[in-house]
């Protein structure tokens, strides 16, 4: 059956998309070895349009990924360094009086490294919480305000973070609103035994991996809309909201939650859930998400919006199992 023009047009845009996006896998894959649901997570909450928490420990690769996607995606980034010391100003940029040859003064505001398109905050719970906190309206936002003056950032705008999880000296943990407006917290794991064995001959030679360009900025941008385009079951819908609803503390949760989880998902994580499934179907290839895509981004999509208790945590119970669990008895 011959489809109509509009139907065509659809599926032309489909496939394109996924040959970029396809041709990214393909670029980072050369330099980041192993850690396929590390990129694939990555790669899906950018494509929704999200920023993302990389959480691991020192030397797997995590800011690695971040410069090799930019690279390859075609966007301009900047990486902040995050210290106890480190002032808003320095992440937002400042306003600074000039002087004219006639004497006059202005203020002329400097834009800072925030201005750009990937940003890369690395080991962002080392920032204090005043410093924390400038990234809240510009990630939700995608603006900042100086002096009352708003001033937006470029399109597209993510925010890549990393965090060490073992070293909590000297740090700050994450408030719950700013865990929030990360789409996913991805943790990162040791690479496989072969990964790494791969890893040893490949980064200690003085040949290294060339990769190229494969996409634009206005690219990246078209995908994000062409997954919000993207239609939806009722299924796949039902299963979102009753997968979040569960895992709040109330008469309609299971009893791990009600005896475990202090605070829970809001309707932020069902939208985000609701996105990286799109997100999910698109890499895969599918037109239209299914409930395989909810389940297998349940845990990196709702578990930073989530905390156990103390008796949770005696007991030995992880976020990660509890979300499972849960999903489960759908």
């Amino acid at each position: 059956m011959v489809g109509t023009p509009a139907a065509n047009d659809i599926s032309s845009v489909f496939s394109q998309a996924l040959e970029q996006i396809n041709n990214v896998k393909k670029e980072i894959a050369k330099v980041i070895i192993g850690q396929e649901d590390v990129v694939d997570q990555t790669l899906i909450t950018l494509l929704a349009g999200g920023h993302v928490l990389l959480i691991g420990v020192p030397g797997l690769a995590k800011t690695l990924l971040v410069e090799t996607m930019a690279g390859i995606l075609g966007l301009s980034s900047n990486r902040v360094q995050c210290t106890p010391d480190l002032m808003p100003t320095d992440i937002l940029g400042s306003e600074v009086l000039e002087e004219d040859v006639r004497g006059n003064r202005s203020f002329r505001f400097i834009r800072g490294p925030i201005f750009t398109q990937l940003l890369m905050a690395d080991e962002i719970n080392r920032a204090s919480p005043r410093t924390q906190s400038a990234l809240l309206q510009a990630m939700q936002e995608k603006e900042v305000s100086i002096s009352g003056q708003p001033h937006p950032l470029p399109k597209p705008f993510h925010v890549l973070a990393t965090q060490n999880p073992i070293e909590q000296e000297g740090t700050y943990p994450l408030p719950e609103a700013q865990l929030d407006r990360f789409l996913m917290q991805v943790n990162v794991d040791y690479p496989t035994i072969e990964a790494e064995r791969e890893i040893v001959l490949q980064t200690t030679t003085n040949e290294m991996p060339e990769i190229s360009r494969v996409m634009e900025a206005q690219d990246l941008v078209n995908i994000q809309c062409l997954v919000r385009d993207m239609p939806v079951g009722e299924g796949v819908v039902d299963i979102i909201v009753k997968l979040v609803r569960s895992l709040r503390p109330g008469e309609d949760a299971c009893e791990h939650v009600n005896e475990y989880v202090t605070w829970a998902p809001g309707p932020r994580g069902s939208q985000g859930l609701m996105l990286a499934v799109r997100a999910r179907a698109l890499l895969e290839g599918r037109s239209a998400p299914i409930e395989e895509d909810v389940f297998a981004l349940a845990a990196p999509v709702l578990r930073h919006r989530m905390a156990l208790n103390f008796k949770a945590r005696s007991h030995g119970m992880e976020l990660d199992t509890l979300i499972d669990e849960v999903a489960k008895k759908l």
